[in-house]
């Protein structure tokens, strides 16, 4: 038998910095699109690289394959979450249920606080989505061309509009990288969402102090007309309020701590019964069958299920958000994982991971230092990789035995890796995220960063309560056996 050797940190960090140049190189070329296919088969490079420095050890291809299916299987539940939510999505805007969420929500601006209420629609219309990128694209658009109408510095409208977007980012269960970093640490999804409200509700409670004493600052007079879009809407859509109904259910079943899975499937269900009851003209309009309700509402509900469905309007604007994936449209996610699970597992068959963390945790000796490891080196993969999935993926697989060995519960690392590595990834100009947003807004990163107060408090929030030992969930005697 070939003897197995120990890594050294040269050995450890060749596949790593592979990585990170195949990243960045990524994002370069390819700017958004990169996380559409190139940055998976970074991963997967990345890891045939660390397959030859660990086959170099000694370590066989059985010992590598054992340690990728182990790693993949360890993920596998949150992928079939995704896939679900995927679904979840589809019904929810076939229904109206997501469109009434974002009527409403519009419906509570004011010009005497508009950079509160602008932040706030934000917060409701990604929570709604969960999507960051297409609340910016269209209801932040929206918000930015009434701010500068006021007169308010166009930084600080981007700032409350992002802040907002990233907060839907962070919390909402439709989120990929709310369903990415619980799978990462290995906790549920539910449980990580729980969990973050420690940090997050501060963060966004100060976020709105600081925002609502600008405000009172700015002179609003002035009209912030949403008209045509709520028109649009209203047009489109019956906004029943027993809409509300099917994810008041969901929240009920999350609550009583239904499973996951259990529970996103009958919201999807329930999203296209209620499609059928409320929504005939836009069954109609998916489907593209008029005469035949029973054969038009199979297609259409079977359409939101599982694959791309947009719902057109008057006002082309919000026709940008009326849109949904579908389970398919959570493909490039899963794959996403799929090669950073293979990575990982590469990277632990012979102890490459072991051996950064190793070092790392030298100069972490408290909670509070591991935490804020952690989310240093999350920056970090946003600031060199460009993409906020590795900030997520990479230091999730790099730190979870650490943290099940030094006692503390998974949801811990996943909270960190969010508060760190999803929303600072659009403060940083040339991270796909820094780069849309600046282009969609059409505003430089530079100018709009110091006013994204969300996303700059949220770490330091994650760290502070680390180091006060606030809330840290610990595994019993049982568990960490």
């Amino acid at each position: 038998m070939t003897e197995k050797k120990r890594p050294t940190l040269v050995h450890a960090f060749i596949p790593i910095g592979f990585l990170v140049a195949f990243l960045s190189i990524n994002v370069y070329i390819f700017g958004s699109g990169a996380t559409e296919g190139p940055n998976q088969m970074a991963l997967i490079m990345a890891a045939s690289v660390a397959g030859i420095i660990s086959w170099r050890l000694g370590h066989s291809w059985d010992d590598i394959e054992t340690s990728v299916v182990k790693s993949i299987s360890s993920a596998m539940g949150a992928m079939l979450i995704l896939l679900v939510i995927g679904s979840l999505s589809g019904t929810w805007l076939l229904s109206g249920i997501v469109p009434a969420m974002i009527y409403y929500g519009l419906k509570i601006l004011n010009p005497t606080i508009f950079l509160v209420a602008a932040c706030v629609v934000c917060c409701i219309v990604s929570l709604a989505t969960g999507s960051s990128w297409s609340t910016v694209a269209t209801v932040g658009i929206a918000l930015l061309g009434i701010g500068k109408a006021l007169g308010i510095h166009e930084g600080v409208i981007a700032g409350a509009i992002i802040s907002g977007s990233y907060f839907g980012d962070k919390m909402s269960p439709l989120s990929d990288t709310t369903n990415l970093a619980p799978a990462m640490a290995g906790t549920d999804l539910f449980t990580h969402v729980r969990y973050m409200m420690y940090t997050t509700v501060p963060t966004l409670a100060i976020t709105l102090i600081i925002f609502l004493i600008w405000g009172f600052t700015l002179d609003t007079s002035g009209s912030t007309n949403t008209e045509a879009v709520l028109v649009a809407i209203d047009h489109s859509f019956n906004l029943n309020p027993a809409l509300f109904i099917v994810p008041a259910l969901v929240l009920l079943m999350i609550v009583r701590k239904v499973p996951a899975i259990p529970a996103l499937l009958v919201g999807s269900i329930l999203g296209g019964v209620f499609a059928i009851i409320f929504q005939p003209q836009i069954i109609d309009q998916i489907s593209g069958i008029t005469g035949d309700p029973i054969k038009s509402s199979f297609i259409a509900v079977m359409k939101s299920l599982s694959m791309t469905i947009g719902i057109h309007t008057d006002n082309e604007m919000i026709n940008g958000l009326l849109t949904s994936r579908g389970m398919a449209g959570m493909l490039n996610t899963i794959w996403l994982i799929l090669g950073a699970m293979i990575f990982g597992g590469v990277m632990e068959s012979c102890g490459l991971l072991k051996r950064i963390v190793e070092e790392i945790i030298k100069f972490a000796h408290s909670t509070g230092s591991l935490v804020a490891s952690t989310a240093v080196t999350s920056i970090f993969f946003n600031i060199t990789a460009g993409d906020q999935y590795m900030a997520i993926a990479v230091p999730g697989r790099m730190f979870a035995d650490t943290y099940r060995k030094r006692g503390y519960k998974p949801e811990l690392l996943s909270r960190t890796l969010e508060d760190a590595g999803t929303v600072t990834s659009v403060l940083v100009p040339w991270n796909t995220c820094g780069a849309t947003q600046s282009r969609v807004l059409g505003i430089s990163t530079w100018a709009y960063a110091p006013y994204c107060f969300f996303c700059i408090i949220s770490p330091i929030m994650t760290v502070l309560q680390a180091y006060l030992n606030y809330k840290i969930r610990r595994l019993d005697d049982k568990e960490t056996t």
